[in-house]
Parts: structure tokens; sequence; C-alpha cells
């Protein structure tokens, strides 16, 4: 058994919706708070880029470890993403890009076996390694909706 090709499909191709969603807008704009206290699109930006790092760590120990527990992931709490808030956007942009082309080359080529294996995520309890793919997918979703929110703010002026 492989990835469903709705699960595969997202996991190669739905981030590259963030290149639409910010077309035409400048750097100044991506970084520009739009709503006091919450998160610029580069900020949303950076969050995506730092959590496939820490994806692919737990991907690793759920296919080393029997049922390895996670907590949820606290942005503000993990150094990379404060270090990478300093970055440029192509850096951010191209890390993103890349990490994820090999991410999802090499999970495509997962065994049956590897898929069924489970991680324990402190909110949602016990996921098969599928699951953890599509609840990875769905976060980034939801975070390119609220990208794509914020943009609209940035376009009307």
């Amino acid at each position: 058994m492989h990835l469903p090709s709705h699960i595969s499909t997202r996991l190669q191709y739905q981030h590259k919706t963030l290149v639409d969603i910010i077309d035409g807008l400048s750097e100044e704009q991506i970084r520009r708070q739009v709503i006091p206290g919450k998160w610029s699109i580069f900020e949303q930006i950076v969050h995506l880029q730092t959590y496939q790092h820490t994806f692919i760590d737990r991907v690793k120990l759920i296919l080393q470890d029997h049922l390895p527990f996670f907590d949820r992931y606290t942005p503000e709490a993990d150094p990379a993403f404060l270090d990478n808030c300093g970055k440029t956007f192509r850096e951010i942009m191209q890390d993103m890009i890349t990490t994820r082309k090999e991410m999802a080359n090499e999970m495509l080529h997962f065994s049956e076996t590897d898929f069924a294996k489970k991680g324990i995520h402190a909110l949602f309890g016990e996921l098969t390694l599928q699951q953890w793919i599509n609840v990875f997918l769905l976060h980034e979703g939801h975070h390119l909706f609220a990208i794509l929110m914020l943009s609209g703010e940035l376009r009307k002026g």
C-alpha cells in the first residue's frame, strides 16, 4: 500500500499554492503585521518551513521507536523558528521547497509497514504515520488559508 493519491498529491504540491497566494506582494508587505500582535505572512511561512523539519524528525522517531509521544509543537519555544525569522524571505522559501521535495520523495517510497507505524500526539492521540502525514497537511492548509486572508487584507490597502 502506498499513500492514497489525495494525500500524496497534497504532500508533493499543496505548499506550492503559497506562491500563487502571495504573488504581487512585496517583501515589506509579507513582513508587515497586518493584525497587531498576530503573525505576519512571513512568520506564517517561517512556521511552515520550520515545522517541516520538526515533522521530519518526528517521522524518523515513529519509524524507529515503538509509539513515541509528542507534545504539541510551540513555534515560539523553538529556537529554529526564532532564528529563521531573522533570515531572508528567499532563504526561507528555498529551504521550504527543497526540504519538501526531499521529504515527499522519501515518504512516497515508504512501505505499507512504515505507514502503519504509530506515534502518539498530545492532542490527537495514537496516529498511524499515514494519519500523521494527513494531520501535517491539514495543519499546513490551515496556515495557507490564514496567509490568503492576510494577503487579502494587504491587497485591500
